[in-house]
Protein backbone atom coordinates (compact mmCIF):
# COMPACT_ATOMS: atom_id res chain seq x y z
CA UNK A 1 0.00 0.00 0.00
CA UNK A 2 1.31 3.38 -0.81
CA UNK A 3 1.30 6.57 1.41
CA UNK A 4 -0.97 9.07 1.03
CA UNK A 5 0.62 11.86 -0.59
CA UNK A 6 -0.61 15.40 0.18
CA UNK A 7 0.54 18.80 -0.69
CA UNK A 8 0.26 21.75 0.80
CA UNK A 9 -1.70 23.16 -1.87
CA UNK A 10 -3.95 19.86 -2.22
CA UNK A 11 -4.87 20.54 1.64
CA UNK A 12 -5.38 24.06 1.30
CA UNK A 13 -7.96 23.50 -1.07
CA UNK A 14 -9.62 20.66 0.70
CA UNK A 15 -9.92 23.34 3.85
CA UNK A 16 -11.23 26.15 1.60
CA UNK A 17 -13.81 23.87 0.34
CA UNK A 18 -14.94 22.42 3.62
CA UNK A 19 -15.13 25.28 5.08
CA UNK A 20 -17.40 26.64 1.96
CA UNK A 21 -19.72 23.83 2.78
CA UNK A 22 -22.00 25.58 4.66
CA UNK A 23 -22.38 28.54 2.93
CA UNK A 24 -22.35 25.95 -0.62
CA UNK A 25 -25.75 24.26 1.49
CA UNK A 26 -27.17 27.47 2.67
CA UNK A 27 -27.39 29.08 -0.96
CA UNK A 28 -28.66 26.16 -2.17
CA UNK A 29 -31.51 26.47 0.67
CA UNK A 30 -31.93 30.25 -0.38
CA UNK A 31 -33.96 29.79 -3.55
CA UNK A 32 -36.60 27.66 -1.13
CA UNK A 33 -36.82 30.89 1.09
CA UNK A 34 -36.71 33.22 -1.58
CA UNK A 35 -40.09 31.55 -3.17
CA UNK A 36 -41.84 31.07 0.40
CA UNK A 37 -41.19 34.80 1.17
CA UNK A 38 -42.17 36.16 -2.78
CA UNK A 39 -45.83 33.80 -2.19
CA UNK A 40 -45.92 35.47 1.48
CA UNK A 41 -45.53 38.80 -0.64
CA UNK A 42 -47.66 37.46 -3.77
CA UNK A 43 -50.53 36.48 -0.61
CA UNK A 44 -50.29 39.89 0.56
CA UNK A 45 -51.41 41.58 -3.06
CA UNK A 46 -53.97 39.17 -3.68
CA UNK A 47 -55.48 39.80 -0.02
CA UNK A 48 -55.45 43.42 -0.80
CA UNK A 49 -56.28 43.25 -4.01
CA UNK A 50 -58.68 40.93 -4.60
CA UNK A 51 -61.38 42.25 -1.69
CA UNK A 52 -60.52 39.16 1.19
CA UNK A 53 -60.04 42.83 3.25
CA UNK A 54 -63.71 43.91 2.91
CA UNK A 55 -65.27 40.98 4.58
CA UNK A 56 -62.41 39.51 6.49
CA UNK A 57 -61.36 42.15 8.21
CA UNK A 58 -62.91 44.56 10.68
CA UNK A 59 -63.01 48.26 10.16
CA UNK A 60 -61.47 48.08 6.29
CA UNK A 61 -64.17 49.40 4.22
CA UNK A 62 -65.50 52.34 6.48
CA UNK A 63 -62.12 53.58 6.60
CA UNK A 64 -61.24 52.56 2.86
CA UNK A 65 -58.53 50.22 3.84
CA UNK A 66 -56.60 52.63 6.49
CA UNK A 67 -55.94 49.18 9.02
CA UNK A 68 -53.39 48.04 10.46
CA UNK A 69 -52.44 44.95 9.40
CA UNK A 70 -52.29 43.34 12.80
CA UNK A 71 -55.97 43.02 12.51
CA UNK A 72 -55.68 42.00 9.21
CA UNK A 73 -58.04 38.56 8.31
CA UNK A 74 -59.33 38.39 11.84
CA UNK A 75 -63.10 37.73 11.18
CA UNK A 76 -65.74 40.34 11.60
CA UNK A 77 -69.36 40.16 14.04
CA UNK A 78 -71.43 42.75 11.32
CA UNK A 79 -73.61 40.26 9.53
CA UNK A 80 -75.15 39.73 6.05
CA UNK A 81 -78.68 38.59 6.21
CA UNK A 82 -80.49 37.20 3.34
CA UNK A 83 -82.76 34.06 2.21
CA UNK A 84 -79.86 31.76 3.50
CA UNK A 85 -80.19 33.24 7.31
CA UNK A 86 -77.05 35.27 8.34
CA UNK A 87 -73.41 35.03 7.62
CA UNK A 88 -70.31 36.07 9.12
CA UNK A 89 -67.05 36.62 7.70
CA UNK A 90 -64.89 33.92 9.30
CA UNK A 91 -61.18 34.49 11.03
CA UNK A 92 -58.96 33.67 8.35
CA UNK A 93 -56.16 33.50 10.27
CA UNK A 94 -57.27 31.09 12.84
CA UNK A 95 -59.27 28.96 10.06
CA UNK A 96 -55.50 28.93 8.19
CA UNK A 97 -53.68 27.65 11.43
CA UNK A 98 -55.99 24.34 12.27
CA UNK A 99 -55.46 22.94 8.04
CA UNK A 100 -52.66 21.83 5.88
CA UNK A 101 -52.25 23.57 2.78
CA UNK A 102 -53.80 20.80 0.86
CA UNK A 103 -56.52 21.11 3.17
CA UNK A 104 -56.56 24.99 3.09
CA UNK A 105 -57.07 24.68 -1.00
CA UNK A 106 -59.94 22.15 -0.51
CA UNK A 107 -61.58 24.35 1.51
CA UNK A 108 -61.23 27.49 -0.02
CA UNK A 109 -62.76 26.07 -2.95
CA UNK A 110 -65.67 25.30 -1.42
CA UNK A 111 -69.39 27.02 -2.27
CA UNK A 112 -70.04 29.45 0.27
CA UNK A 113 -73.18 31.36 1.33
CA UNK A 114 -73.59 34.83 0.21
CA UNK A 115 -71.93 36.88 -0.12
CA UNK A 116 -68.88 35.82 -0.29
CA UNK A 117 -67.52 35.67 -4.24
CA UNK A 118 -66.71 31.55 -3.86
CA UNK A 119 -66.60 31.39 -7.28
CA UNK A 120 -63.71 34.18 -7.19
CA UNK A 121 -61.65 31.71 -5.15
CA UNK A 122 -62.92 28.75 -7.48
CA UNK A 123 -61.59 30.57 -10.27
CA UNK A 124 -57.85 31.49 -8.68
CA UNK A 125 -54.67 29.42 -9.80
CA UNK A 126 -53.99 27.25 -7.23
CA UNK A 127 -50.42 28.77 -6.75
CA UNK A 128 -52.45 31.88 -5.98
CA UNK A 129 -54.51 30.21 -3.36
CA UNK A 130 -51.46 28.60 -1.77
CA UNK A 131 -49.84 31.98 -1.49
CA UNK A 132 -52.92 33.44 0.21
CA UNK A 133 -52.18 30.60 2.87
CA UNK A 134 -49.02 31.12 2.97
CA UNK A 135 -49.63 34.78 4.03
CA UNK A 136 -51.97 33.68 6.46
CA UNK A 137 -49.89 31.14 8.11
CA UNK A 138 -47.21 34.48 8.08
CA UNK A 139 -49.82 36.89 10.07
CA UNK A 140 -49.93 33.69 12.68
CA UNK A 141 -53.30 33.55 14.56
CA UNK A 142 -55.11 36.58 15.85
CA UNK A 143 -58.34 37.64 17.03
CA UNK A 144 -61.55 35.20 17.88
CA UNK A 145 -63.88 33.09 15.98
CA UNK A 146 -66.46 35.02 14.10
CA UNK A 147 -70.52 34.44 15.43
CA UNK A 148 -71.56 31.21 14.15
CA UNK A 149 -73.81 31.44 11.05
CA UNK A 150 -78.06 31.53 11.73
CA UNK A 151 -80.59 30.17 10.32
CA UNK A 152 -83.16 31.54 8.12
CA UNK A 153 -85.71 33.54 9.72
CA UNK A 154 -83.93 34.16 13.25
CA UNK A 155 -83.40 37.27 13.80
CA UNK A 156 -79.14 38.82 13.52
CA UNK A 157 -78.11 41.00 16.07
CA UNK A 158 -77.01 44.13 14.98
CA UNK A 159 -74.81 45.23 13.24
CA UNK A 160 -75.92 43.71 10.12
CA UNK A 161 -76.78 44.08 6.22
CA UNK A 162 -79.82 42.93 5.04
CA UNK A 163 -80.30 41.99 1.56
CA UNK A 164 -84.19 42.59 1.15
CA UNK A 165 -86.17 41.05 -1.77
CA UNK A 166 -87.95 43.37 -3.90
CA UNK A 167 -91.90 43.43 -3.89
CA UNK A 168 -93.28 41.64 -6.38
Amino acid sequence: MKPLRITVAALGATLALMAMLPMLSASAQAPAANARTSDVERGRYLVRTSGCNDCHTPGYMETAGQVDEAVYLTGSPLGWTGPWGTTYASNLRLVAQSMTEDQWLVHARAQWRPPMPWFAMRDMRDDDVRAIYRYLRHLGPAGAPAPVALPPGQQAPLPHFAFVRPAQ
